[in-house]
């Protein structure tokens, strides 16, 4: 990478899943989790360092095993379920750049999106820095399941009025495209983060990912979905 677009990694994964727990380290494919994560971000060439920000001193020891840097563990009061992700990575980048002169860019890369892949990581950064954008999301598109077409019911079972109501009668091909964020690869600009700690800003693009690489593991089922990808994603190679 050239000294003019200096990048960071950082790694959120702590250590108290209650879905899934231990998804972090849990195995898949033979690897544990986290370990792909890091294995995509140290072959993209892209980072100056890999660091995983955790709050589990076993999740270091793993992440440690996989060549990531885990300089610290992260407080206990941003290491709940309801604390922003991205509070996570500003808390690491103000640890390690303290006056912000070392990092221009900065992706998270969550521990639970284990099939993005380097190549992923190379054509986002090169669609951010191009954008000019403050931050960009990872996004996949929707498939067969028609969002426009959404609806909720009450707990007997009752459907509540659609979501979209003048949507629900369109036809599908006359819909515009609508895409769901994923947690695989979202770049910042580290003065932007650093200030804002959010990503979810005004001026950001979408990136958008192959939805077989950009998996969230949030289930039990959302593992077994990941393992039987990985299977068709390595008969293919």
């Amino acid at each position: 990478m050239s000294s003019d677009r200096t990048a960071i990694a950082i790694i959120p994964a702590r250590g108290g899943s209650k879905r899934v727990p231990g998804k972090n380290i849990r195995p898949l494919g033979g690897k544990e989790l986290i370990g792909y994560t890091i294995e995509a971000a140290a072959s993209s060439g892209l980072f100056e360092r890999v660091v995983v920000s955790t709050d589990s001193e076993e999740i270091a020891a793993v992440a440690a095993k996989y060549g990531a840097e885990t300089p610290f563990l992260r407080a206990r009061e941003i290491s709940d379920d309801v604390t922003p992700v991205s509070a996570a990575t500003a808390d690491a980048l103000e640890r390690l750049d303290p006056d912000g002169s070392q990092y221009d860019f900065v992706a998270q890369l969550m521990a639970n999106c284990p099939l993005r892949t380097a190549g992923d990581l190379v054509s986002s950064f090169e669609q951010f820095v191009k954008s000019g954008a403050d931050s960009q999301i990872s996004i996949v598109r929707y498939g067969w399941q028609n969002p426009w077409w959404a609806m909720r019911r009450d707990e007997s079972s009752f459907m509540l009025d659609p979501l979209f109501p003048r949507e629900m009668s369109a036809r599908s091909q006359d819909l515009p495209e609508l895409f769901c964020p994923t947690g695989a690869i979202w770049w910042g600009k580290t003065r932007v983060i650093r200030e804002l700690r959010t990503f979810h800003i005004a001026n950001r693009t979408g990136w958008e990912i192959d939805w077989r690489h950009g998996v969230d593991i949030d289930t039990p089922e959302d593992m077994t979905f990941a393992e039987v990808l990985l299977g068709l994603i390595r008969n293919q190679a």
